[in-house]
């Protein structure tokens, strides 16, 4: 795997908090249906009807992942009617997923291609 130096390195050393939450929220995405479901709310505010069926998880599952998202302050949460509109909390989170596919996309591309 090729890494790229990072454009916007962190401008000073992190502390022990820093590190302890940035390893807490790389934990919450190092799961593939709260990825999934990340990456469809960088596109938009949706409801759990809609994620359920972005991601292709059952919909008590996909509940439960965005419940943890929310206590995590990761999604922000609005009522429409009776419906629960979900959104990302901030453009960090957009860009942070973007890189981790971003970076998927490059070891997948390292790989040699097996016929």
């Amino acid at each position: 795997m090729h890494l790229s130096p990072a454009h916007h390195a962190h401008p000073r050393t992190p502390g022990e908090e820093q590190f302890a939450l940035a390893a807490e929220l790389l934990a919450l995405l190092g799961d593939r249906t709260r990825l999934t479901l990340l990456h469809a709310l960088a596109s938009g505010e949706a409801d759990v009807t809609t994620l359920t069926e972005r991601c292709g998880a059952a919909r008590p599952a996909v509940s439960q992942h965005l419940a943890r998202l929310r206590l995590a302050g990761l999604v922000n949460t609005r009522k429409e009617g009776r419906r629960v509109i979900y959104s990302l909390s901030d453009g960090h989170l957009r860009r942070l997923v973007d890189e981790a596919l971003s970076v998927a996309d490059h070891r997948l591309g390292d790989q040699p291609v097996h016929d």
